[in-house]
């Protein structure tokens, strides 16, 4: 029979539910209805796409799993209220609550068992994160500032606090500059002339290195008022958003601080319990070997370090074993026919060049305000074709649906990266909005790469309580949680616990069973090397661990290292957590 917490005893039945023949929750016949009630529940999990993954599970993750939704049980009633004054002080008109936005939670949840648990969870791959918005901007404004050579320049004078915050500017190295020229900060400086950075900041007029830090910060990322602003809509957020990666770009792509970049990062990754990234970049930015004031023509040195230090990562005891990285090719959804193609032959030489590292194929930039894919057509069909000239084979991985949109050319970018081949989607927020769509999705196996902070903080969702990913799960979609572009959205430090937790807290029907299946999902679809026609990687996908493969070795490690974890969830918390023969 059905367990039921609200099952009465005789004694707790009142006179007058007697007098009116009122059935009670132990009647038979109402057991089984609710009998009924819970096979109908059991029988729709059998299509959820975490359904293989929760049967597969041992008995020792199945109660590690109930341990940390007994943790988040207890959580969501003692810190996930205005009541709990000793994590932190409620902010004036902030209600603590379940799923509440990210950016006013981050504090509080870092502080909770359910982080530590989700900290430590091994998280598989990375398949959706802008690499120029991914390395932590207190670390990057640090080092470039103690690198030597490095100048500031700007549009027009940084004199007015209109200027300071909206101003074009940039940083880049030079073996120069001149001893004559004008303080940044004063209306006699003259435009784009290089100023030595160093004494640039330590003179800022609001404070200054300490002000300057703090400026700087708020040029490169979305601030807590930005991202709470959600009746400004999409647009607003957009442009800001925008305007931080030709700061960003400026700072990183300077051969020295790109080096320790790398290193800081894959640090960062590998911490989190990442093992592989595929990265994306739209390669529009600038690169300055060490020494050279030039910026390069091309990325073959770009690729070179980043080849490099990756190697160099994977040769130190920490990271023995980090499985590596490769880079999805982005050009800029909003550019001309002319520029697209010229990004694709660069995309094409550089396959050519560092065939282990470029992946694939995309276009970004906001899908509202950029060309929709089906407007891109002629230079897709051109890029496959030169592509099997040139010998190479670069699949896409199209970003498509990041929109509020139903119907409209960007909401339909999802009709064309299915039809043009997309091996996986990114974002794929509108999907839940086109029932065809989600059979083609599963039938061609095509994942969703979801970044739930993100669709946040730039304005599509109001919180992960509103996020439509359990829709998608519901309905049997593979999907793997990203972060996208952390730097900029507040994440602060690299990884995907964040997400991972934001998940965790917001869709009750996950679990962590459920987070387990989200990061096997990221194995499974990650672009490994070597390159696989269209016909080995579904081949590959569909056999999963059962494989013979990279992708079925790496996903028998993920799993061993998910029942390592699972063990330690048990050690960690059973006495205080644990069933108890229940």
């Amino acid at each position: 029979m059905a367990s039921n917490s609200f099952i009465e005893s005789e004694a707790d039945i009142s006179d007058w539910e007697i007098e009116e023949g009122l059935p009670q929750l132990n009647d038979q016949f109402i057991q089984k209805y609710l009998d009924g009630r819970e096979a109908l529940i059991e029988q729709e999990k059998t299509q959820r796409s975490d359904y293989a993954f929760r049967q597969s599970l041992t008995p020792l993750a199945v109660e590690a799993c109930a341990i940390a939704s007994r943790i988040r049980a207890e959580e969501q009633l003692t810190i996930w209220t205005n009541e709990n004054e000793e994590l932190s002080p409620c902010a004036k008109g902030v209600n603590y609550y379940p799923g509440m936005m990210f950016t006013l939670a981050k504090e509080r949840m870092e502080m909770t068992k359910s982080w530590q648990i989700i900290r430590k969870m091994p998280k598989g791959a990375l398949l959706h994160a802008h690499f120029d918005a991914m390395i932590d901007v207190d670390w990057l404004i640090n080092q470039v500032l103690k690198t030597d050579g490095m100048a500031m320049q700007a549009e027009q004078a940084l004199s007015t606090a209109e200027a300071k915050m909206r101003g074009l500017m940039k940083f880049r190295y030079t073996k120069i500059v001149s001893a004559n020229a004008c303080s940044i900060w004063t209306k006699d400086y003259q435009a784009e002339q290089l100023v030595a950075l160093r004494p640039t900041a330590e003179n800022f007029p609001d404070g200054g290195l300490e002000g300057f830090k703090a400026w700087l910060k708020r040029r490169c990322t979305i601030t807590l008022e930005e991202s709470l602003d959600h009746h400004h809509g999409v647009d607003i957020v957009w442009e800001k958003f925008k305007g931080c990666f030709p700061i960003l770009n400026s700072m990183i792509f300077y051969e020295p601080i790109l080096r320790a970049s790398m290193k800081h990062l894959l640090h960062q990754l590998m911490d989190d319990g990442l093992r592989w990234v595929d990265f994306r970049i739209a390669f529009v930015f600038n690169y300055q070997q060490e020494g050279c004031e030039e910026p390069e023509t091309g990325y073959e040195q770009f690729f070179r370090v980043i080849a490099e230090e990756t190697e160099k990562f994977k040769s130190t005891k920490e990271g023995e074993k980090f499985w590596g990285c490769r880079f999805i090719w982005c050009a800029l959804r909003s550019s001309g026919k002319k520029q697209i193609v010229d990004s694709m032959k660069e995309c094409i030489l550089m396959k050519q060049t560092y065939p282990g590292l470029i992946a694939g194929f995309d276009v970004v930039g906001q899908e509202d305000m950029g060309r929709p894919l089906a407007d891109l057509t002629p230079e897709f069909f051109w890029f496959r074709k030169r592509c099997m000239e040139s010998g190479v084979d670069i699949p896409f991985y199209f970003h498509a649906g990041e929109c509020l949109g139903d119907g409209d050319d960007t909401d339909q970018n999802l009709f064309d990266a299915i039809l043009l081949g997309t091996r996986r989607i990114g974002h794929g927020f509108s999907l839940y909005k086109h029932p065809l769509l989600i059979e083609m999705v599963k039938q061609k196996k095509i994942l969703i790469e979801s970044c739930p902070i993100s669709n946040e903080v730039l304005r599509l969702t109001s919180s992960i309580k509103a996020h439509p990913v359990p829709a998608l799960l519901a309905r049997g979609v593979a999907v793997a949680l990203c972060n996208d572009d952390p730097a900029i959205l507040g994440q602060g430090k690299n990884g995907v616990t964040h997400d991972f937790w934001q998940a965790f807290q917001g869709w009750e029907n996950l679990g962590l069973e459920g987070l387990g299946s989200l990061a096997e999902n990221s194995v499974r679809y990650a672009a490994f090397d070597p390159d696989q026609t269209t016909k080995e990687w579904s081949k590959d996908i569909k056999d999963g661990l059962f494989g013979n493969g990279t992708r079925a070795a790496r996903m028998r490690e993920f799993n061993l290292q998910w029942n390592i974890f699972c063990e330690w969830v048990v050690m960690e918390y059973a006495v205080d957590y644990g069933g108890h023969g229940e």
